[in-house]
């Protein structure tokens, strides 16, 4: 396809509803930014779907699982990031997606997976409900034929340093996780999002490669603390917590089971040391290094830092 007719059609951004950093919502204003025209896949209409449109998206409400979804959003589109939550239906909707990708003749997909996956096989794998589905995925994804491009990011520093992170720094001054003292390398889901965004501008060389993207370094969280005391102006610890009362809490703070189950486990690979690991994809990709754990920490320091009371 000529890149004027690729540019001319829309890139399906799917997952484009989900929090400001998320990856869906960060492809998709990256490339608007660039001029590009995107069609946001969102599960329902609320501010955010309100958000993209203002931005310039073209808003396409449906569920990856609904094939008449499916095919209203991917319709007309040469080019596709595929994404979604952790869940149980991951897998049911990878199929569903990329039946009906087969059926419009898509040029590209950047589908994202898990860097777990790296070490799975037809005789490895691990206890995450979720980790099974991802490798089934790319199973399935490559039987189909389809023009795929895959990303597996290592843990992001969005989910266990700020989504599970961020209430014990502010009202504790520590970081209470079950991460053991073993190494590893998150990367922000912006600079991820930001290799998908490229990858989309000029698909054709990716075909069929697999990126294993790594942050900046590789550390362990008594170092991390001391990244977020340099970070925060003031003294944070870690505290290394049993995994089940904090599998606990988490379901108490109304998380699902299948996603506590999968978040369990990476604590676990991570205390065994299995997330320590280093590549140089992503500036291989952009041409640019990973956000460092002390600019994130910056970035966000609003969130790990208690509302003055007067």
């Amino acid at each position: 396809m000529n890149t004027q007719l690729a540019h001319d059609r829309p890139i399906l951004v799917t997952g484009a509803g989900g929090a400001i950093g998320g990856i869906g919502r960060s492809v998709t204003t990256s490339l608007l930014e660039k001029g590009y025209k995107v069609r946001a896949l969102v599960r329902k209409e609320d501010a955010r779907a309100d958000e993209l449109r203002r931005l310039g998206a073209e808003v396409v409400v449906g569920d990856l699982t609904d094939l008449t979804a499916m095919h209203r959003a991917i319709e007309g589109c040469s080019r596709v990031y595929f994404g979604m939550s952790v869940s149980p239906a991951y897998l049911e909707a990878t199929v569903n997606f990329a039946a009906a990708a087969r059926n419009h003749g898509v040029e590209a997909i950047v589908n994202m997976s898990q860097m777990t996956v790296t070490e799975m096989s037809i005789t490895e794998t691990t206890d995450s409900p979720q980790h099974k589905l991802h490798w089934l995925a790319e199973q399935v994804l490559q039987w189909s034929g389809l023009p795929v491009v895959t990303m597996r990011p290592t843990a992001f520093l969005e989910s266990f340093f700020l989504t599970l992170g961020a209430a014990g720094v502010r009202d504790n001054d520590e970081l209470a996780l079950p991460l053991g003292d073993s190494r590893t390398s998150p990367i922000s889901a912006v600079d991820v999002a930001h290799a998908v965004s490229v990858i989309l501008e000029n698909p054709a060389p990716h075909i069929g490669k697999i990126y294993n993207l790594t942050g900046l370094e590789s550390t362990d969280p008594e170092h991390a603390a001391r990244v977020f005391s340099e970070a925060l102006g003031r003294p944070i610890r870690y505290r290394n917590v049993p995994v089940a009362p904090w599998s606990d809490k988490l379901r108490e703070l109304g998380i699902p089971d299948h996603v506590v189950a999968h978040l369990a486990v990476m604590t676990d690979l991570h205390a065994q040391g299995r997330y320590d690991r280093m590549t140089n994809d992503l500036f291989e990709l952009t041409g640019r290094k990973p956000m460092s754990m002390y600019d994130f920490v910056k970035l966000h320091a609003a969130d790990f830092t208690r509302k003055a009371t007067h």
